[in-house]
């Protein structure tokens, strides 16, 4: 597979996909790196409760798509309230099921790691290349 030319300008996504409940971390999706800037940035909002930074990766959300593309893609830990016993693409995932004071933390926290991700001035850590995308003729995606 050939990688474009914007490839490389491409910084990291963050992604908020378990219902309305507080954020209670992020999964570092196996980089170290990122892992160490994630347990910073948490710092300011441990009296929320959002403390727990993991090399664990989370599955089955939007960020997943962005990782198998070896480009930096997180997941937020979440309370996951009643987003997989009840609201999860179904009916009842409507406003009214939504946490006000929940979803404002949320935005404080998300905000944060989006502006301290644009105010970096380096690229943010990316894993190795998958295989599939190290382009031929390169030293392992070098």
């Amino acid at each position: 597979m050939d990688l474009k030319p914007d490839y490389s300008k491409f910084s990291v996504y963050f992604n908020f996909d378990e219902g309305g409940g507080k954020i209670r971390g992020v999964y570092a999706q196996d980089n170290l790196p990122a892992a160490g800037i994630f347990e910073s940035w948490l710092k300011p909002f441990s009296d929320l409760g959002a403390t727990t930074v993991t090399l664990n990766g989370a599955g089955g959300t939007d960020h997943l798509s962005f990782d198998a593309m070896g480009l930096p893609g997180f997941q937020f830990i979440q309370d996951e309230l009643e987003y997989f016993s009840r609201t999860w693409h179904t009916n009842m995932d409507v406003y009214d099921r939504l946490h006000k004071e929940d979803l404002m933390e949320a935005s404080v926290v998300m905000a944060a790691f989006v502006y301290n991700a644009a105010m970096r001035d380096e690229p943010f850590p990316r894993r190795p290349l998958p295989e599939k995308l190290i382009p031929k003729g390169t030293q392992k995606g070098k």
